[in-house]
């Protein structure tokens, strides 16, 4: 259990550590100061995620219309959970790496592979990447939308 939480603790580090370095970023006029670890999730999401989701989230990116499988609306997340964010079936799908084969193909990249560049000396690739897709996930909270009403 202590190499758990201490392996835990170095992602949140490696998380808070790539959030500091886009720290200081002021919220655009009208809009919530954003949490620092989707303001750097912000900056993941654009540059990984956005070609085929749309900067906006809602599977508008450029590179949508090409796909033989629609990118999902990240703006609905919530919606589509009962009101919830499930962060650990989430995570897991923008890992990509622990999704059973017997699942078929994916057209999403496997990220797990091309996140977590060492961002500090003795931090491990895998807890770098669980720190950018952690700060991801909260970037994607901010973009969620409310469910529509029934009537």
């Amino acid at each position: 259990m202590k190499s758990r939480s201490h392996s835990l603790c170095r992602t949140l580090l490696a998380g808070l550590s790539i959030a500091a370095a886009v720290a200081g970023r002021p919220a655009a006029a009208g809009q919530p100061e954003k949490p620092l670890l989707a303001i750097s999730g912000e900056r993941l999401y654009v540059n990984h995620c956005a070609v085929c989701h749309g900067k906006s989230g809602r599977g508008d990116g450029p590179f949508g219309g090409i796909l033989r499988v629609a990118p999902a609306d990240l703006t609905t997340i919530v919606a589509r959970n009962g009101g919830k964010f499930p962060d650990d079936q989430i995570a897991r799908f923008v890992d990509g790496r622990f999704v059973p084969p017997a699942h078929g193909t994916r057209q999403m990249p496997i990220w797990g592979r091309w996140l977590g560049q060492p961002i500090a000396e003795g931090t491990e690739p895998d807890e770098a990447t669980r720190g950018e897709i952690l700060a991801i996930l909260e970037y994607l909270k901010t973009l969620q939308r409310p469910a529509p009403k029934v009537e």
